[in-house]
């Protein structure tokens, strides 16, 4: 009989590996990969993004409402703790201007290998290849039944991941697991996933990024702002504002409602009163040249944005900058400031960063992460129904829930 059975080896399962066998619990971690935290090596462009600097009150706060449900995970290891872990076994991290934190090294595998090194240093066992198939909870405690065989536990964290890049490992079994002991698990659905509008033109514009734009939707009752980078795709918007805006849009699309409308200011730092000047200025200076080329030389939009923008205002292709009639340069300013998308759906959940919905949070207790239907069975990560924004958030919520799930098994698990 193990003390404890961790069943995924992500940046939650090691991270509860860890914490459980600090505090003497024997840990066997069920890996179905053949290395461990795949996921992990792709986050943050493979640099990984693992936290984001603020205290638990701050990175509560981002998660929204559900962020009540973490408050007691993130003050048992918050940012800073993360941080210092990481420091204190030779990986200083640095804090990029939007708050971001990164390995000083930029390399996800520096993240993995420590975490796996620090699993087995504290007598983690961890058995790659081990694809569960079923979790039974019995009298006394679970029998996790793998190709391999059977293992008997007497506490079980489920570390399943979510169903976003499937091709990680994450299938979403830990959801079956969860229903069969009696959990209700909420619609996963895709979030920080790019946006699909309804415009065509958006796919002349695929490949072509934009730095720092705000977005505004109006879903149902709520004004939604999201900023940051924007990336045109073959079939709407991607990139950091549309993932975080997803976030928000994509219970409402699946609850039906379609044609979103969401309105891009491609130059928040300039109100419209400051673009006309500035644009004024750009288009008297350099009277001959196109309207588009002023746009790109003198506003710093890419140069394709910037045709496409003149299209959309109704500039001549060919006229001259000196020669723009006034209404047309205003109506180009609200297009620069309110270009209008209408959001149809989202990309498929593979091709989301992370999942939205999972493991009902009624069901498990904030204060343990121990499930309030069956004693023994805890939960950590993103099997939970918790999603946070883009920027670190996510898996700082990994390392939050996997190392109050890991203590929390383990004070059950240890007789003193």
């Amino acid at each position: 009989m193990e003390d404890l059975c961790i069943i995924g080896a992500g940046p939650a399962g090691l991270t509860a590996a860890i914490h459980a066998a600090q505090n003497r619990a024997g840990v066997l971690v069920l890996e179905t990969n053949t290395t461990a935290g795949r996921k992990l090596l792709l986050t943050g462009g493979g640099r990984c993004n693992f936290t984001h600097v603020g205290g638990p009150e701050d990175l509560a706060k981002a998660f929204g409402k559900p962020g009540r449900f973490l408050r007691q995970a993130l003050y048992e290891f918050g940012p800073d703790q993360v941080r210092e872990f990481f420091q204190w076994r030779q990986l200083p991290s640095t804090v990029e201007a939007d708050g971001c934190v990164f390995p000083i090294s930029d390399q996800a595998a520096d993240i993995r290998n420590i975490l796996v090194a620090e699993a087995i240093r504290f007598g983690v066992r961890i058995r790659y290849h081990s694809h569960v198939e079923d979790v039974a909870a019995g009298d006394d405690g679970f029998v996790i039944r793998t190709a391999g065989g059977q293992v008997h536990a007497s506490r079980v964290i489920l570390a399943t991941g979510g169903l976003s890049w499937p091709q990680t490992g994450s299938t979403g079994d830990g959801y079956r697991f969860a229903a069969q002991v009696g959990h209700t698990v909420i619609a996963p659905k895709p979030a920080l996933v790019p946006l699909v509008a309804r415009e065509t033109w958006v796919s002349e514009l695929a490949g072509v990024s934009v730095v720092n734009v705000r977005l505004r939707a109006t879903v149902g009752a709520h004004l939604v702002v999201s900023a940051g980078n924007m990336l045109f795709t073959q079939r709407g918007i991607g990139g950091s504002a549309a993932q975080d805006l997803s976030r928000h849009v994509t219970d409402a699309l699946f609850d039906g409602q379609c044609g979103i409308r969401v309105e891009i200011d491609l130059l928040p730092d300039l109100d419209e009163a400051q673009l006309d000047r500035q644009l004024q200025q750009g288009l008297q200076a350099q009277a001959k040249k196109t309207v588009a080329n002023v746009l790109s030389e003198c506003l710093l939009l890419p140069r394709q944005v910037s045709q496409t923008l003149c299209l959309l205002a109704g500039c001549a292709q060919d006229g001259q900058a000196g020669q723009l009639p006034h209404t047309v340069r205003k109506h180009l300013i609200r297009t620069i400031k309110r270009l209008p998308l209408s959001i149809t759906g989202t990309e498929p959940i593979s091709k989301a960063t992370v999942t939205r919905g999972g493991v009902s949070r009624d069901q498990i207790d904030p204060k343990t992460l121990q499930s309030k239907v069956r004693p023994g069975l805890f939960f950590a990560g993103e099997v939970i129904d918790l999603d946070g924004p883009c920027g670190g958030y996510n898996l700082q919520m990994c390392w939050s829930t996997g190392a109050l799930a890991g203590r929390s098994a383990a004070s059950l698990v240890v007789t003193p």
